[in-house]
């Protein structure tokens, strides 16, 4: 008897795995980024519902749509790159 070919993952391209005082952590694809509140401010005063309300689009590119934010993963990788800064 042969198995069935596996199925495809189930586990989310992009999770949160945690939430404190210093900032965010994520899991993308494999990876885990860390999203301070000095660099990545719109997740301060969020609550934990829409910081986990977030979608992968693109394999690149990171969308809350609960909090109106869009960011690259290129520029949490590197934000030195992108010196423009959200100032409330």
């Amino acid at each position: 008897m042969t198995s069935s070919q596996p199925g495809t993952a189930t586990s989310a391209e992009v999770e949160v795995v945690q939430i404190s005082t210093h900032g965010v952590w994520l899991w993308v694809k494999g990876r885990e980024f860390f999203l301070s509140h000095e660099t990545f401010p719109w997740f301060l005063q969020a609550t934990v519902r829409q910081v986990h309300n977030v979608v992968l689009l693109y394999d690149h590119h990171l969308r809350w749509p609960d909090l109106d934010v869009d960011l690259e993963l290129e520029a949490i990788e590197h934000p030195e790159r992108y010196p423009l800064r959200y100032q409330p």
